[in-house]
């Protein structure tokens, strides 16, 4: 027979083959640095001009950031921050090379859905690295207790107050404090104070909206982490909604997001757990735009029409239960999204039954669908096993043209999600404008 001791000896033995695997691939310090980048890679992929006259630039103007020559002798490399202030300050054309951000404050994408496997984290972590590699700044928040994106993202020691969970704790504290000041006696309030909140959560309460991000091995991706003690949150929610009932527990993440200011971040990126419950609601409320990956399998396929009628059924519920809570709040119900998008991943464009199920997504949820799949290859299976997205790997560990299409495979898929993403936030915009004037 075997008790919790044999999971602890298992889970003992792998975090010391996960310490191992960060040895291997991040510094020797077991800490993550982001690579430099090739002057082949920002003409090619990033500013989308030739290398010659990129080259021209630099030579005509040593202020420029010049970056290093390698042992290979044969191509300039450059960091992360020397491309942004590359992106500052040249022009082609006549035209910067700065993205397009449109005005008011971040926009928000939720990465979503209940099957495990189908890409999520992968996802959420591509799209904000090709993000940051297009000039925009990124704050990911990682939602799910199994921490993937956290640890991708080079953090491994992470407290729970740290946490999405830290922040419904402090949520509560301040919502607490301010539907008791809207009573003219406090007395008659029916709920508790924050001060009358359990130690944990009151200790968490004080904290300030920046204390819960922390850099990354990205300039410009920030994070707020998950771990493995976050699991607990979905009963520790539950029990402290039913301490206090007129708390509006889905709109935590969102009321916290509000803090931020408006220009702190271009994009807000958010990876959920594989199920509905507290952290996927207050993902799917803060969010502006629902990014579901799927799989090109049946199994992908069911496990999505089901979140979907799960998500739809727990909002709705949420709508019609939690009208006089969220009016309170200042939350505005049902529950809209700017767009839903549903992106299929690990495709493989020569075999015929991922393209029937392509086809069938398509029959079914039209031009919801992405165009561009995230295509398998052996770079993105390298990804997950080695803690390293496909604009993370040195395309010097492998052959050229296996790293160029598995790039050329997410850049497709982002380049169709910042569409996506600068169309609603551009709509946003117009009616801010109007409401303004």
């Amino acid at each position: 027979m075997r008790d919790h001791s044999d999971l602890q000896s298992m889970n003992e033995r792998s975090l010391a083959q996960q310490a191992a695997v960060r040895k291997a691939t991040f510094s020797p310090a077991e800490k993550k640095i982001l690579r430099p980048f090739s002057i082949w890679e920002i003409s090619q992929f990033m500013f989308d001009v030739p290398a010659d006259t990129l080259r021209k630039k630099l030579a005509d103007d040593p202020s420029l950031p010049q970056g290093v020559v390698q042992d290979d002798g044969r191509q300039r490399w450059f960091s992360l921050a020397e491309i942004n202030e590359l992106r500052r300050r040249l022009r082609f054309r006549g035209k910067n090379l700065l993205p397009k951000r449109p005005a008011g404050r971040a926009m928000r994408v939720a990465v979503s859905n209940f099957k495990g496997g189908v890409g999520k984290t992968v996802v959420a972590q591509h799209l904000a690295n090709a993000a940051a590699l297009d000039g925009y700044r990124v704050l990911v928040i990682d939602f799910d207790p199994q921490a993937t994106l956290t640890h991708s993202m080079g953090l491994v020691e992470v407290k729970e107050w740290n946490t999405v969970w830290g922040i419904m704790c402090r949520d509560l504290c301040r919502e607490a404090d301010r539907i008791v000041a809207a009573y003219d006696d406090p007395a008659d309030c029916p709920y508790p104070a924050a001060d009358e909140l359990p130690d944990d959560v009151q200790s968490i309460g004080s904290q300030r909206a920046q204390d819960f991000i922390q850099k990354t091995a990205w300039s410009t991706i920030d994070i707020i982490p998950s771990c493995a003690n976050a699991a607990f949150v979905e009963f520790a929610s539950a029990q402290y909604r039913s301490m206090h009932k007129a708390w509006s527990f889905f709109g935590c993440v969102s009321r916290y997001l509000e803090e931020l200011p408006e220009d702190q971040y271009d994009l807000i990126i958010f990876d959920c757990p594989p199920a509905i419950g507290y952290q996927s609601l207050n993902a799917a409320f803060a969010a502006d735009i629902l990014y579901i990956p799927s799989g090109p399998g049946y199994w992908e396929y069911d496990s999505t029409t089901s979140f979907l009628g799960q998500l739809g059924d727990a909002l709705e519920d949420i709508s019609d239960g939690f009208g006089k809570v969220a009016e309170d709040a200042g939350i505005r119900l049902p529950k809209r999204f700017d767009d839903v998008r549903l992106l299929m991943t690990r495709f493989e464009t020569s075999n015929p039954l991922h393209l029937a199920m392509m086809d069938a997504f398509r029959n079914v949820f039209g031009a919801d669908v992405c165009h561009n799949a995230i295509e398998m290859t052996r770079a993105v299976e390298q990804s997950g096993r080695f803690q390293q997205s496909v604009y993370e790997q040195d395309y010097r560990q492998m052959t050229r043209e296996t790293w160029k299409r598995a790039r050329q495979s997410f850049d497709a898929a982002y380049g169709e999600f910042k569409d996506t993403v600068l169309r609603a936030w551009e709509a946003r915009s117009i009616v801010k404008e109007e409401v303004e004037a």
